[in-house]
C-alpha cells in the first residue's frame, strides 16, 4: 500500500474527465489508490467509506478475491476472441446464467461493454424487431422527462435530462417523452413506493394517439430513476405503462442498469414491481464493475423474429469488437457467484428497513426538502441556494470526501447505493457523517 500513496501523478491536464468539474478537480486531486469490501484508500492514506458503489456498480464491495483470481486466471489462459463468426465457452456459459435469473421468457442475451451501448443496442433491436415483422412503420421511441438512458446519441434522444442533451443538435428524430413522476408536492419524504401519480402513465396513451400507435415502435424507462436523483416509480405506474404498451403492440425497454443485479431487493427491477418488459437493458453490476462489460436481455419472441432466411446469412447486422470478451465474461460468472454464495442479490430487501429508517432520521435537518428510497438506494433533496444551483450538493459531497465518506449528487440531491455487503454499523456511519455535514447549514 505504501508505494500507492502521495503519488499524486505532475500533471493532471491531459485526462479530460467525464462529468466532471475539471478545473476544480485538477486543483484539488481527488485521488483513489486502493479498495477493498467497503472502503477506498486516498492517495494520501486515508479511508473512504463508499455510499454509492463505486458509480452503482460495485455491488459486491471491492477487490473481491473470487472476482480478481477470476480475472487473473483468464488472463494467461484467453486474452481475446473474436465474437462475430467464432465464439469462446465462457460467453455461452454467462448468457446461460443470465436468464436463468431474469424475468421468465427473457431467453435471449446480447452482449455490450457498457449501460450506453446496451441501450442503443436495446433501441436497435425494437426498430428492426419491428420491421423483420412488417411493420416497418413503427420508428418512434418514447422516453421520459428527467430519463437517463447514457451518454451516446440514442440515449440522449430518449433520456430526458436537459444538461445531457441541450448541447448535441437536433438528436435522433421520431423521439417523443413522457412527463417524469415526481411530484414532491403530493409525495415529499415518502418510504417506498409513491402514493400518488400512477395515472401519469395515462399519459403514454395521449401520446400514441397523436402520433398513431401505428408508428411507434418502444417505449423506454428506468424502473427507478436513478441519476436523475432517484425517482421511484408511484404504485401502479409500471404496470400501467405494460398494458398500455400491450395493448397496442409497443415494446415496453427496461432500463435496469442501476436496478439490476440486486440493487432493490430482487435479481432485477421487472421482478421486484412484478412487470415483465420486452427488451431489459443492463451493465454496471454485471461485472461489479471491474470491467466494462453490458448485456441486453430479449425474449423469445424478438429473438426467434429474426432467425429466417438462409442459415449462412447474419440474421441482425449488429455488434461489438468486445461483445462477450473472455476475460469480462470470466468476471462475470465470478461476480455471479459472489452474489450468489453470499445471497447479495436479495439482500437490499433484508437491510431496506434499517437503510430507509436511517436515511429518514434525517428529516429534521436544515435544507432537506425532501428524502426518497427503495431497496438500497436513497436520495436526499436539498433546497437549492438562491442564484447557485447544485453548490449545496456539490458542497456537501465535498465535505464528506474530507470526512471519510463517499457520496454522489446530482444537481442539489444526494444519492446514494452502497455496496450490497453494507452491515449495519456502515448505514449509522453514512448517516452519522451526513447529520453532522448537514446540520452545518452548507
Amino acid at each position: 500500500m505504501s508505494n500507492r500513496l502521495n503519488s499524486t501523478p505532475n500533471d493532471l491536464r491531459a485526462f479530460w474527465m467525464p462529468f466532471t468539474a475539471n478545473r476544480q478537480f485538477k486543483q484539488e486531486p481527488r485521488l483513489f489508490v486502493g479498495a477493498k469490501d467497503m472502503h477506498y484508500t486516498t492517495h494520501d492514506g486515508r479511508q473512504v467509506l463508499d455510499a454509492t458503489a463505486g458509480l452503482w456498480c460495485v455491488n459486491a464491495g471491492h477487490c473481491r478475491p473470487k472476482i480478481t483470481e477470476a480475472i487473473r486466471e483468464q488472463a494467461g489462459e484467453l486474452d481475446y476472441a473474436p465474437a462475430f463468426q467464432l465464439g469462446h465457452p465462457k460467453a455461452f456459459e454467462l448468457a446461460n446464467r443470465l436468464v436463468d435469473l431474469a424475468p421468465d421468457g427473457m431467453n435471449h442475451v446480447l452482449y455490450t461493454n457498457s449501460g450506453s451501448e446496451s441501450v442503443e443496442t436495446a433501441l436497435k433491436v425494437a426498430l428492426a424487431y419491428h420491421r423483420v415483422k412488417g411493420n416497418g412503420s413503427r420508428f418512434r421511441l418514447i422516453g421520459r422527462e428527467r430519463g437517463y438512458h447514457g451518454v451516446n446519441f440514442g440515449g440522449i434522444s430518449v433520456g430526458g435530462i436537459v444538461s445531457n442533451r441541450k448541447m448535441f443538435g437536433t438528436l435522433l428524430t421520431g423521439v417523443d417523452h413522457m412527463p417524469h413522476t415526481h411530484l414532491p408536492a403530493q409525495n415529499a419524504f415518502t418510504r417506498g413506493e409513491p402514493e400518488h401519480g400512477g395515472d401519469l402513465a395515462t399519459e403514454l396513451e395521449r401520446i400514441v394517439t397523436l402520433h398513431d400507435a401505428s408508428t411507434v415502435a418502444a417505449v423506454i424507462v428506468e424502473p427507478v430513476a436513478g441519476s436523475t436523483g432517484v425517482l421511484i416509480p408511484p404504485k401502479g405506474y409500471l404496470q400501467k405503462l405494460r398494458d398500455i404498451c400491450t395493448k397496442h403492440g409497443i415494446l415496453l425497454i427496461f432500463d435496469e442498469v442501476i436496478t439490476g443485479f440486486g440493487r432493490i431487493g430482487a435479481p432485477f427491477a421487472a421482478q421486484y414491481f412484478d412487470v415483465k418488459p420486452d427488451i431489459m437493458v443492463t451493465a454496471k453490476g454485471l461485472t461489479n464493475g471491474v470491467i466494462p462489460m453490458g448485456a441486453v436481455f430479449v425474449t423469445s419472441e424478438i429473438h426467434d423474429a429474426f432467425m429466417s432466411g438462409p442459415e449462412h446469412m447474419i440474421e441482425f447486422f449488429h455488434g461489438y469488437t468486445y461483445s462477450g470478451n473472455p476475460i469480462a465474461a470470466a468476471a462475470a460468472l465470478a461476480t455471479l457467484d459472489t452474489y450468489k454464495e453470499e445471497g447479495l442479490l436479495t439482500r437490499a430487501g433484508e437491510m431496506a428497513s434499517y437503510w430507509e429508517d436511517a436515511l429518514h432520521s434525517l428529516k429534521d435537518l436544515p435544507n432537506v426538502i425532501d428524502i426518497r428510497n427503495i431497496g438500497l438506494i436513497g436520495a436526499i433533496e436539498l433546497d437549492p441556494i438562491a442564484g447557485e444551483p447544485t453548490k449545496r450538493a456539490f458542497s456537501a459531497f465535498l465535505k464528506a470526501y474530507d470526512d471519510g465518506l463517499l457520496i454522489r449528487t446530482t444537481g442539489d440531491i444526494i444519492a446514494m447505493s452502497p455496496p450490497l455487503i453494507v452491515e449495519k454499523h456502515h448505514i449509522d456511519e453514512i448517516f452519522g457523517k451526513l447529520r453532522e455535514i448537514l446540520k452545518s447549514n452548507i
